[in-house]
């Protein structure tokens, strides 16, 4: 049986070529005088992608096919570097209580006085840097993280505070599968390859 996810990242100078974004999913009613009633049937962003723009020669589609290879298809997830949203910044992330030791790594969107919290799982290795009301804390010494969830737990003697503010600055990955079988390679000639629609989806992990 394939493995559900491999924490390898998809390659990076061909992502960084491709197209795609988050989406949501809306049914909208339109009535005969034109007035509209909006459902929305996901509350959680689904990101989808179509790597096929950033393959530029075919040493990136060899790269490619390897991936396709490896993760058999539709069946396996991996990372996925979305070079237009792929960091936090000193993003807030909770506020002790003086009790609580765990802490989810979360990215918050917001417009006005409205916020979009979006979970953070795939952490980047060596790019996580935690706060605690503005001082830096040492990963083992102070805290512990999942890079692969995006879990914080600090140790006993270093829980935040009552009011202290936790905040991390990071990159971070998407988890992706691809969301074809096969993938669409034409031969125009000897040696002359290239490839349309490769799509990728998000996989939600909560």
């Amino acid at each position: 049986m394939p493995t559900p996810f491999l924490e390898y990242q998809f390659p990076a100078y061909v992502s960084e070529g491709s197209r795609g974004g988050p989406g949501f999913s809306t049914t909208v009613f339109t009535s005969q005088t034109g007035f509209e009633q909006r459902n929305s049937n996901w509350s959680l962003s689904r990101a989808q992608y179509d790597v096929s723009y950033g393959i530029r020669s075919k040493e990136d589609l060899d790269d490619v096919l390897d991936f396709f290879y490896v993760m058999r298809g539709r069946a396996t997830g991996f990372r996925f570097k979305d070079w237009g949203d792929y960091q936090i910044a000193e993003g807030n992330i909770g506020t002790g209580d003086g009790s609580e030791d765990t802490f989810q790594i979360v990215k918050k969107y917001t417009v006005s006085s409205t916020t979009y919290t979006r979970t953070i799982t795939k952490i980047v290795a060596n790019s996580l840097v935690v706060k605690v009301n503005g001082m830096t804390k040492t990963v083992i010494t102070d805290y512990t993280v999942d890079m692969n969830t995006g879990v914080i737990v600090f140790e006993s003697g270093d829980i935040p505070a009552m009011g202290e503010e936790v905040t991390v600055t990071c990159e971070y990955d998407v988890p992706v599968r691809f969301d074809v079988d096969q993938l669409p390679i034409s031969w125009e000639a000897f040696q002359i390859e290239s490839a349309d629609g490769i799509a990728l989806v998000e996989i939600r992990t909560s």
